[in-house]
């Protein structure tokens, strides 16, 4: 007779749910392969984000862009979680997104984008932390109908476009905001011309 010890079924769930996890991630590789479309003003859109939010450690902040680059909305939150998993993050991110911006499932193309800046400890290289917020940023965004864009490390050695060969050294981690945020739209020109416009003229003249 031979005697034996059978896996616990708490370990077997352990481990199937590792693996899973472990799925819900985006290597480089992947990521770059993905047809994400480039930022034209990369540096724009960081500072416009940074300048708005500020974000420190464990920060993300997910801003979503017009067809023209321009910042239609952001919202940034800490999230600190005890294990790097994209289903977790997709939910984080999608729920954000409703919370600033209605959807665009109507539409048969998406036409708005949603990137990605999540300031972190550690150098610029690739971790598992930022595969899962890969695969939590697609998902959510083919969930609410935008395209996927960039993901974003901000680190104190600077800023780094991931799948890209570009990044800077300001904004960091450490670094204060700028004044305002390059990347929103422009305020609109003052309007000319009129009866107002006018009686001001002839006021400052005088």
């Amino acid at each position: 007779m031979t005697f034996g010890f059978a896996p616990s079924s708490a370990a077997s769930l352990s481990t199937s749910a590792s693996a899973v996890s472990a799925s819900r991630l985006l290597e480089p590789a992947e990521w770059a392969a993905a047809g994400i479309p480039l930022l034209r003003s990369p540096r724009e859109v960081v500072s416009g984000l940074h300048a708005r939010h500020a974000p420190k450690s464990a920060t993300a902040v997910v801003g979503v862009l017009d067809p023209e680059e321009r910042l239609l909305a952001s919202a940034s939150f800490t999230h600190r979680a005890s294990s790097a998993d994209g289903w977790m993050f997709r939910n984080v991110l999608l729920a954000q997104l409703r919370r600033v911006i209605p959807h665009d499932l109507r539409r048969r193309t998406p036409v708005r984008t949603a990137v990605l800046l999540y300031c972190r400890d550690g150098d610029a290289r690739w971790t598992e932390e930022d595969g899962a917020w890969m695969w939590g940023l697609r998902d959510a965004c083919t969930l609410h109908g935008l395209r996927c864009g960039a993901y974003i490390t901000l680190t104190r050695d600077g800023w780094q476009v991931f799948g890209e060969d570009r990044g800077g050294r300001r904004p960091n981690a450490d670094s204060a905001p700028e004044p305002f945020a390059t990347s929103d739209a422009p305020p609109p020109p003052p309007r000319t011309g009129g009866a107002a416009s006018e009686v001001l003229r002839r006021a400052a003249a005088r």
